[in-house]
């Protein structure tokens, strides 16, 4: 059973930190899988944050490159994963409902394809005040 459970998500000043965590489940029986972060604000298209793949390859957003961190913990073949997100110099513009994402096989790590990815969570909302 495929499982995506996002935390750590809620409401702080700009240039402040914040951590989300993604507990993914049943996708340790993959060979080779991404997992990935993608937001949403009001009005606006979804977008692409963060990929990482079962190698330790990443990719990331232009918007965020320098200031946030995406790693995972766990074996490649363990039934259950931890993805995180580690958002730091948080601004107004990050303001987003966070979703984070895993897809299988050949999984492109671009930015603009993690939305497309096959699971998704059910999404944590992360609030910068100016």
């Amino acid at each position: 059973l495929v499982e995506l459970v996002e935390s750590g998500g809620g409401s702080v000043q700009a240039g402040g930190s914040l951590r989300l965590s993604c507990a993914v489940s049943g996708y340790g029986r993959y060979s080779r899988y991404c997992l990935g972060w993608f937001r949403q604000a009001p009005g606006k298209e979804r977008e692409g944050v963060a990929a990482i793949d079962t190698a330790g390859s990443t990719d990331y957003a232009d918007s965020v490159k320098g200031r946030f961190i995406i790693s995972r913990d766990g074996a490649k073949n363990d039934a259950k994963n931890m993805l995180y997100l580690q958002m730091n110099s948080l601004k107004p513009d990050d303001t987003a409902m966070y979703y984070c994402a895993a897809d299988d096989g050949n999984c492109p790590l671009a930015p603009e394809e993690i939305p497309e990815y096959n699971d998704l969570g059910q999404g944590t909302q992360v609030t910068v005040s100016s």
